[in-house]
């Protein structure tokens, strides 16, 4: 079930960090992915992928678009106001996504048992009903924030703990720093 406090359907998420490879604006070579909240626990984003997303000589590098899926499904964590990290993604590669191609991505959450949150994936090519290039199916494991400041590097957390927007974010969002 969606969180009461999730935020409305349309509503842009924003990167939950700054330098997240993923969503993150202080990352030049990123995803810059765009993630908004859908109806329900549902999530569309976009990303377009870049020269420097590619594998293959003008295509995206099959890791690149892992990571685009993996950080669309957990965006939808911020519908359940919960702090998760990815513990399976299982990808379906299906066509080349060329350089300079907008991939259109849809999240939903199948599922929620205990601390394990069940989600599935798909990125399309050619508009949000485009051909279907990639798919996923991931499990989600929630955790306590101290998952991130135990195993993180200390100069990094302690940046993002004092960062105002981030501590804004936690409050609002519950979302790691």
């Amino acid at each position: 079930m969606r969180h009461p406090d999730a935020p409305p359907a349309g509503e842009l998420l924003g990167a939950h960090y700054a330098h997240c490879f993923g969503c993150g604006d202080a990352q030049p070579h990123g995803l810059h992915l765009q993630a908004r909240a859908g109806e329900g626990v549902t999530i569309t984003a976009e990303f377009t992928v870049k020269p420097e997303h590619q594998g293959a000589p003008g295509l995206a590098h099959g890791g690149v678009l892992a990571t685009a899926l993996d950080e669309t499904l957990g965006s939808l964590n911020w519908l359940l106001r919960a702090i998760a990290v990815t513990g399976r993604l299982e990808t379906d590669f299906v066509r080349p996504v060329p350089v300079d191609t907008v991939l259109y991505l849809e999240a939903e959450v199948t599922a929620v048992a205990g601390r394990k949150i069940y989600s599935r994936a798909v990125g399309r090519i050619g508009g949000p009903e485009g051909d279907v290039a990639v798919r996923a199916e991931a499990l989600f494991i929630e955790v306590k924030v101290d998952h991130f400041i135990d195993n993180g590097r200390p100069e990094e957390i302690t940046a993002a703990m004092s960062d105002p927007d981030q501590i804004r974010r936690a409050r609002a969002f519950e979302v790691n720093p």
